[in-house]
């Protein structure tokens, strides 16, 4: 999965309208369902959160990236939590070269002495933390279709993903691509993101429109990957289901490879802002799909499993 591989726009990521949604529940399910089951990606429009708050967030976002790296290392990653910052620190085993990034990762319940100051970012905390919460209802709405076609309790994963525990972990990440000089932007090596799937249950990403590079594959056993773009709209939110809730759902939905790449501009390539909702289970939470396919395990256990799969694939491939 690491390699250029073939680019179609062939495939249709389906946007859907949330709007009216407890009047329009049975058939947004239905919509939902059928983009999860066939594609596993789809956009999302009409989810009440205001393009002004968006564009709120990516302001403090850029505010923070912006800050002396010195100011950004004393906030650093702890990665058993996932929170904090870290830059160049991500290798994919799809591609064993640094994802060229920075990120600020949210966790609510760890983030004691990892917000920046007053002084050093006013406003910052307060911005994150709202669009967050509004970020996770979306998710929460979401995923209560898919535990209604699973024959889950409706609330089922709303409780799951319940942030007044101690064990939730569901993260909102700040993410900045570097800005690409011509030389790098042609280097078949340097990834903005290797190719790779995501450990959680679903993923809410924001985009900007200009700031394009992302690309998803719809389906995990092509003998050779075709790539689809997925062009950004402002106030859209691009979903992709994780590996957590494919093995929740007994892989009925799907979770599949994506990846950003660097726009073919044949020049230098300017930065990227994104930002990312990754909903994942508390980690007491416990998987099993409603047919049994798979043993029980916790959200930890499960999350865990993946990280070390993810280090021994990069050990092997080291030699």
């Amino acid at each position: 999965m690491g390699a250029r591989g073939v680019e179609s726009d062939a495939t249709a990521i389906p946007l859907i309208d949330l709007s009216d949604f407890d009047a329009r529940r049975e058939e947004i399910a239905d919509e939902l369902w059928n983009a999860a089951t066939e594609v596993g990606f789809f956009q999302l429009d009409g989810h009440g959160i205001a393009l002004e708050e968006i564009r709120a967030a990516f302001s403090a976002m850029e505010a923070f990236f912006s800050l002396p790296e010195a100011v950004k290392a004393r906030y650093p990653l702890q990665r058993a939590l996932n929170v904090g910052w870290e830059s160049k620190a991500q290798v994919r085993p799809s591609t064993r070269t640094p994802d060229q990034k920075e990120s600020y990762q949210i966790t609510r319940p760890h983030m004691e002495g990892l917000w920046p100051s007053e002084e050093e970012l006013a406003g910052f905390r307060a911005v994150m933390l709202d669009f967050e919460r509004k970020s996770w209802q979306v998710g929460m709405r979401v995923l209560s279709c898919f535990a209604d076609r699973l024959g889950f309790p409706r609330e089922f994963f709303t409780e799951a993903h319940d942030p007044a525990r101690p064990s939730y972990q569901s993260t909102l990440r700040l993410l900045h691509y570097f800005a690409l000089d011509a030389e790098q932007a042609k280097n078949a090596s340097v990834w903005r993101a290797g190719a790779h799937t995501d450990f959680d249950c679903l993923t809410l990403l924001f985009q900007r429109e200009g700031q394009g590079g992302l690309q998803v594959c719809p389906g995990r056993d092509l003998d050779e990957p075709v790539w689809t773009n997925v062009e950004p709209r402002e106030g859209v939110i691009t979903c992709n289901i994780g590996d957590m809730l494919m093995r929740w759902s007994d892989d009925r939905l799907k979770s599949n490879f994506h990846r950003v790449k660097s726009p073919a501009t044949g020049g230098p390539v300017d930065e990227r802002y994104s930002l990312a909702f990754f909903c994942q289970a508390n980690r007491d939470a416990v998987i099993e799909g409603p047919a049994g396919k798979y043993p029980p395990m916790t959200a930890q256990d499960y999350l865990q499993g993946r990280v070390n799969a993810n280090f021994a694939a990069l050990a092997d491939g080291a030699g």
